[in-house]
């Protein structure tokens, strides 16, 4: 302390001879929005630092694609560099013995600032979308921010979350909004509104929620897994994407795995067309569409739904019959694997004719097919027992209601699958239930070791010091035992000296445990911690987190 308090009074000196320090009162802080970290702190110091604002170069919004502007290309005043850095980092050494020192003790926080389909409109989630190739641009422009140390980006079509390890929350918070208007064009007061905020064991909770499919639309869907596991490749190697951020990610992607694995709560059709695709599958031969003739009436979004769950199922052909070839040019596009034959609709009795399986989802008013028109067509195939299998999702109805009076004809319409449906969704609640004890666990083994990361430091440095004086001391009896000791003597102090410091330094190292196996706070080993710090001398002038700090005001600088 009394080497921080010299450099401060030094360091004052020379501010007051840089005309940078003037001894009168200084006024009410004023807080500007591009001011730095420290002008916006609330404590007030004895002296006053002048410093020029800096100047932001402005945003740049692409109306065709997002556009991320370098948030943190800050383009310094012209002037003397030299007298900028002295100036902020003598702010820092004057930060330290003022009332603002409590700053400097605030541990890094791990955070989710986020917007997804609970919070916030389709319109506000679009304009912040960011596109899986900018992710990296993204993760490095937020730990260029001052206070963010890590950073991750998942964006998909139903969310918009960002989650950092901050070295202060609130600051933390204010510079990742400020940079999410900024590459969005979204006000801050409207990112504010929809916005939801999470910290560190919340923060954890939710991301592996949100890997277990338990934050989605449809309970336990498979997709937001392969998107989580696409965050840590996109990551990997990236300055930003360190220890904490990289480690919870992956740890979700356990989390994912270990809830489908032990609760099984993917299976079930949650969703009408994914029901009527199933419900389908097993009416037919083998359960299997492997030699099915499939028709599909419809490509609109229930229809192409239908045609993706057909895919999923191992249906390798289908035709498709559709007002307009348009849409079903896009759907054969987007599944290049799988044959998707068009017909207009005017051709929807003959392909009718020559299917075994049809999926009806159209929007129209009237049936397309009444029961004279099914009664004119030929038997379905002989593997089919002859019967014709009709799935209507549409309401109206497609189908019209006396088709089912037919022989060798079945019908299924959407209230004979909304009881499925109803069935599979109170049976994923049941299992989201037990997905979260699953998740409650492995959030506590998370916590313990990231915090167990924080006295990492102080127990290498406590080993090194106690094996610097065994080793002297070591040597030391070595040498006044002359050159006749043999090499089994030597192995027996060696292991004497080994075994006294183990001894010695098992009582403190069981106070720096941070593993969740015994019932010390976190607040209490940390204070461990700094005793053991200060006894040994183990941290010299300034603390980690004061360290962090310097090293992102001298990146700024430069």
């Amino acid at each position: 302390m009394a080497a921080s308090s010299g450099f401060a009074t030094s360091t004052i000196a020379q501010l007051k001879k840089m005309n940078l320090i003037h001894s009168t009162p200084p006024p009410p802080p004023l807080i500007h929005s591009n001011s730095s970290s420290f002008s916006s702190s609330s404590c007030y110091l004895p002296f006053r630092i002048v410093q020029k604002p800096l100047r932001i170069k402005p945003m740049v919004v692409d109306r065709g694609s997002l556009c991320l502007n370098p948030r943190c290309e800050v383009a310094s005043v012209r002037g003397n560099d030299i007298r900028s850095k002295e100036s902020s980092l003598s702010a820092l050494e004057l930060l330290k013995t003022s009332a603002g020192d409590r700053y400097t003790k605030e541990m890094s926080s791990i955070m989710v600032i986020g917007l997804n389909i609970h919070t916030a409109p389709v319109d506000i989630r679009e304009k912040l979308f960011i596109p899986e190739a900018q992710w990296p641009q993204a993760i490095g422009e937020l730990c260029a921010l001052n206070h963010i140390e890590e950073a991750a980006v998942l964006s998909t079509c139903n969310r918009m979350e960002i989650y950092v390890v901050s070295l202060s929350q609130h600051r933390g918070v204010k510079e990742v909004t400020e940079w999410m208007s900024k590459i969005s064009g979204v006000s801050i007061s409207e990112i504010s509104q929809h916005r939801f905020l999470l910290y560190n064991k919340d923060a954890t909770r939710h991301l592996f929620e949100v890997s277990a499919g338990l934050d989605s639309l449809v309970l336990g869907e498979g997709q937001i897994l392969a998107q989580v596991k696409q965050v840590v490749k996109t990551g990997q190697g990236l300055p930003g994407f360190d220890r904490k951020i990289s480690g919870l990610f992956k740890h979700a992607i356990t989390v994912g795995k270990r809830v489908r694995t032990e609760t099984n709560i993917s299976s079930g059709s949650v969703s009408v067309s994914s029901a009527a695709v199933e419900l389908a599958q097993t009416k037919i031969p083998d359960s299997s569409y492997a030699d099915a003739r499939v028709l599909v009436v419809g490509a609109g979004k229930m229809g192409k739904l239908v045609i993706k769950h057909l895919a999923a199922k191992g249906c390798t052909k289908m035709v498709v019959v559709n007002r307009t070839e348009d849409r079903v040019a896009a759907i054969r596009e987007e599944l290049k694997d799988i044959e998707i034959v068009y017909q207009p609709l005017t051709e929807l009795l003959l392909c009718a004719s020559q299917a075994d399986v049809v999926f009806t989802s159209t929007a129209n008013e009237t049936p397309l097919f009444l029961k004279e028109d099914v009664q004119s067509l030929p038997p379905a195939s002989s593997r089919f027992g002859g019967t014709r299998l009709f799935i209507d999702i549409s309401v109206p109805r497609n189908v019209g209601p006396c088709v089912s009076d037919l022989e060798n004809t079945r019908v299924f319409n959407v209230d004979d699958l909304k009881e499925i449906v109803a069935t599979n969704k109170e049976d994923r609640l049941r299992k989201a239930m037990d997905a979260q004890v699953i998740i409650a666990d492995e959030v506590t083994q998370f916590e313990a070791w990231k915090d167990s990361l924080e006295t990492v430091p102080t127990i290498k440095k406590l080993r090194a010091y106690a094996d610097r004086i065994r080793a002297a001391e070591m040597d030391k009896c070595l040498s006044k035992m002359g050159e006749g000791i043999s090499k089994k003597q030597k192995q027996a102090i060696y292991d004497l000296s080994m075994g006294i410091v183990n001894k010695i330094l098992h009582g403190p190292m069981q106070h720096l445990r941070c593993d969740g196996t015994d019932d010390r706070t976190l607040s209490e080993i940390l204070e461990n911690m700094r005793a053991l710090n200060r006894v040994f001398g183990l941290e010299k002038d300034i603390s980690l987190l004061e360290q962090k700090i310097r090293a992102k005001m001298e990146q700024t600088q430069k």
